[in-house]
């Protein structure tokens, strides 16, 4: 059966957000059906989710915080990664959350492909019976 997949790409980094995308579009199955929405950041992720959330089988968040020199980073990262585990498991409905928090732009450039390890979250938890 042909899953429908949502990707929700949070491209504040353009460059880094074209890596995560190109990665894990590499691990879907071109029987899926995917679509790919972007947002300005990561905290709006999981409501572009939720909102979408009966349309699709299953969901890849993607994005990157980059750490500041104020909190902004540890309320954003926590935030948004509470708000996609709890929809996750409140739906039923995989999200792989492919979104990287790097305390510097170099760390975020070497992790460009973590894209394809949420597409993998998301293909073990759909393929379970």
């Amino acid at each position: 059966m042909k899953k429908k997949i949502l990707i929700v790409n949070a491209n504040y980094y353009r460059d880094i957000s074209k890596g995560l995308i190109s990665s894990a579009l590499k691990k879907i199955s071109k029987n899926s059906n995917v679509k790919i929405v972007n947002v300005p950041g990561v905290f709006e992720i999981p409501v572009t989710i939720s909102k979408n959330i009966k349309k699709f089988d299953a969901f890849i968040a993607l994005g990157c915080v980059i750490k500041g020199k104020t909190p902004h980073f540890d309320f954003i990262s926590k935030a948004s990664t509470d708000a996609i585990m709890n929809l996750s498991i409140n739906t039923k409905k995989p999200i792989g959350n492919g979104i990287l928090t790097c305390l510097n732009m170099k760390q975020a450039k070497a992790r460009k492909k973590k894209g394809a390890e949420a597409a993998n979250a998301i293909i073990s938890v759909l393929s379970q019976k």
